[in-house]
């Protein structure tokens, strides 16, 4: 019997990956690299058509969060409840298109530069209103489209 690998600092060392696990894994790496593509220029055009001043509410990436928050809710609904879709649709349109179209870093970013410009209240609504909207948005979202496939499959 031969003994497991042991690094002094952190222990048993894991498997090395099995070329095998990372082929299968190689389709779902490319789908949500390409929907994450397209999201995050269907974000940056956003940002262009309606540009948000510096030191104001960032009405658009707001938006965009509740929005993106929003078609997830429908899209899962519509996942779990009707559609049995190709394993590679979620992880296309649900981690790798709403994943680059939602853009809670530039939330983070845009609250810290509300709190620099000293416009503290501001930064603190922000940071409130977009958490409470994007849950909202998805709990409605997801709701609504339920009841919508209930009815329809009646």
């Amino acid at each position: 019997m031969t003994e497991e690998p042991v690094d002094p600092d952190t222990g048993p060392l894991p498997d090395a990956p099995r070329p095998a696990v990372l082929r299968g894994q190689g389709p779902v790496i490319a789908v949500v690299a390409a929907g994450g593509a397209l999201g995050a220029v269907a974000r940056y055009g956003a940002a262009q058509i309606w540009p948000t001043a510096s030191g104001t509410f960032p009405w658009t990436t707001l938006v965009v969060n509740v929005t993106g928050c929003a078609v997830i809710g429908v899209f899962m609904a519509v996942l779990t409840d009707l559609w049995a879709a190709h394993r590679l649709v979620r992880p296309f349109f649900g981690t790798g298109v709403l994943g680059g179209f939602t853009t809670f870093s530039t939330y983070a970013v845009d609250i810290r530069q509300l709190t620099d410009a000293g416009a503290a209240r501001t930064a603190l609504g922000y940071l409130a209103l977009t958490a409470v909207a994007a849950l909202a948005a998805v709990w409605t979202a997801s709701h609504l489209t339920r009841r919508v496939i209930e009815r329809s499959t009646r």
